[in-house]
């Protein structure tokens, strides 16, 4: 498959870039914020971020943007890590915003110096309502025209501790009438007395991140800062930063557009909300979108990268149907994971006329699309189950599995016939008296008759009982108007859990080992709350889709 992550416009612009000078190496950077998990758009970056500086042999850093002592955490960063290094790729280099703290501040009082920044004591509100709007200008603060001498003395009594959170803000000096209002004397400090994960109690003053980003670029030496399209405002603010603050290093800024999917969250703050709720089970919950809710629920690496570089880097916005990325995980497994028979919701059968003792072991292929998989053992005996939506007493036309008096095969094993049915004291089926033809053995080569319907079954005797997780999307796709209307959108029957059986060859399978059920999709062992005595499954996809993917 073509690797659209690379051959796009941003591997022009690197071609371009090197071609003309501009560039002479790459260094991209990943550079998440440890304030959540990461999730498939972070994915989509990540892909993009390694392989364009592979391709042009540059380097790629993993960076956290950790500046917000309030809401960022070690937890975050390990499961930053672990979820990089699972999608198949290793950073050069790592590096922490909080390690440039000290560089960053002086970077400031360079600004202040030169009549660039300010120490403004407006509150939060105060600044919003002075920012203008697009078609008004902002209004200058008060404080404003304080001189050098005032803003340097107030900016290292932020640094001392001696103001409360939200008493004071360092602004840049910029232009309050810019038609960019990010350019309207934006806020480069804050006040916030918070324990940080890496410096601890050391600061109380942390910066922005449109001041701290394109310094940690700059000091590490990243040639080309990809982001997505809601930071092309941002640039002219980016590139003031590098410029007034003198760095020796000039990096440039390119966005691309940001990965929606349709029934999909791709808010971190909003799936935060998901896990903080108790309306999913953590942020590896099966439904999740985030990298470790995939991998929990089945998704692999390989899939993830191609259904990303297929989608390639645009610069114009657009919704993926999320049916392409089960197709990629369909593409992925359909000659990897071994074929097996398993029943969710069960209903006994009784074979008659099939020897009571008697356990017989037939021969199945492991997959049938990859014969180097080779085949498996089944047992069969005279109990075994089936699924209950595989029988009914009223066929309705066109109904080929199990009825009274028809015949259908068993997969891989005898054509059987049913005769009688059990039912309880409500009417419920609960169990088919049924007979089999020995003669009708798969593999034997038997002719004489046809049959429309072939069902699984598992043998009871030695069926391994087992817990079934069955995902539907998380969200509901109508159209979310505000914030409250998200949590209305939450898909009430997103999870459903029966209990049925599967064959005994997969009795002893590992956490993450991954499985086609005959008919019912593609199913991984749940690596939280499977256990050798309890073996749950989680459903990562069915077996079909109308989905196809456009050449």
């Amino acid at each position: 498959m073509e690797n659209k992550s690379s051959s796009n416009f941003l591997k022009n612009i690197v071609n371009e870039d090197l071609k003309s000078g501009k560039a002479d190496h790459i260094i991209t950077r990943f550079p998440p914020e440890p304030n959540g998990y990461l999730h498939i758009g972070h994915a989509k970056s990540i892909i993009l971020n390694f392989e364009l500086a592979d391709e042009f042999n540059g380097k790629t850093h993993l960076r956290f943007d950790d500046t917000n002592p309030a809401k960022e955490d070690t937890e975050y960063v390990e499961s930053i890590k672990e979820d990089v290094l699972w999608l198949g790729y290793e950073w050069d280099d790592l590096f922490f915003a909080s390690n440039y703290f000290e560089e960053m501040y002086n970077r400031a009082v360079l600004l202040i110096k030169k009549g660039k920044a300010y120490a403004c004591d407006s509150t939060a509100e105060e600044i919003r309502l002075m920012r203008g709007s697009l078609t008004e200008p902002g209004q200058r603060s008060p404080s404003r025209d304080r001189s050098v001498e005032e803003n340097l003395a107030l900016f290292e009594r932020m640094r001392q501790g001696e103001f409360k959170d939200g008493e004071k803000v360092l602004r840049a000096k910029i232009d309050m009438a810019s038609p960019n209002i990010n350019m309207r004397d934006p806020v480069l400090y804050r006040i916030a007395h918070a324990t940080h994960h890496n410096t601890g109690d050391k600061w109380c003053i942390y910066p922005m991140y449109d001041y701290a980003h394109p310094l940690e670029d700059a000091i590490e030496g990243v040639t080309h800062s990809i982001c997505t399209l809601e930071f092309e405002d941002h640039r002219p603010l980016y590139d003031w930063v590098i410029r007034e603050c003198e760095m020796d290093n000039v990096p440039h800024q390119y966005e691309f557009a940001r990965l929606n999917i349709t029934n999909t969250v791709m808010s971190k703050r909003k799936l935060k909300q998901l896990v903080d709720e108790h309306i999913v089970d953590g942020w590896d919950d099966p439904r999740m979108p985030t990298i470790s809710g995939l991998r929990r629920r089945g998704y692999t690496a390989e899939a993830i990268r191609n259904f990303a570089r297929e989608i390639g880097v645009a610069r114009a916005d657009s919704v993926v149907d999320s049916k392409m990325l089960e197709h990629f995980i369909r593409e992925d497994l359909k000659l990897k994971a071994p074929r097996t028979m398993a029943v969710l919701e069960p209903l006994k059968v009784v074979i008659t006329n099939y020897p009571e003792a008697q356990i017989e072991m037939l021969e199945a292929e492991v997959n049938p699309e990859n014969l180097e998989m080779g085949t498996r053992q089944i047992p069969f005996s005279r109990e075994l189950y089936i699924e209950q939506e595989d029988f009914t007493e009223n066929p309705p036309a066109k109904y080929h599995r199990l009825f009274p008096g028809n015949e259908v095969r068993l997969k891989n094993a005898y054509f059987i016939k049913c005769n009688d049915i059990v039912k309880d004291e409500t009417g419920k089926v609960i169990e088919l008296h049924c007979t089999y033809d020995p003669e009708t053995k798969s593999g034997s080569g038997f002719t004489g008759r046809k049959v429309k319907g072939t069902i699984h079954w598992v043998e009871a005797s030695q069926a391994v009982p087992a817990e079934f997780r069955l995902y539907e999307a998380l969200i509901l796709d109508e159209e979310m108007t505000d914030e409250a209307s998200f949590l209305e959108h939450v898909n009430p029957k997103s999870l459903e859990i029966v209990h049925g059986f599967v064959e005994p060859n997969i009795k002893d399978s590992e956490p993450q080992s991954k499985f086609q059920f005959f008919r019912h999709g593609y199913f991984n062992v749940d690596p939280l709350n499977s256990t050798h005595d309890h073996l749950v499954f989680n459903r990562i996809v069915s077996l079909k889709s109308s989905f196809e993917v456009t050449k």
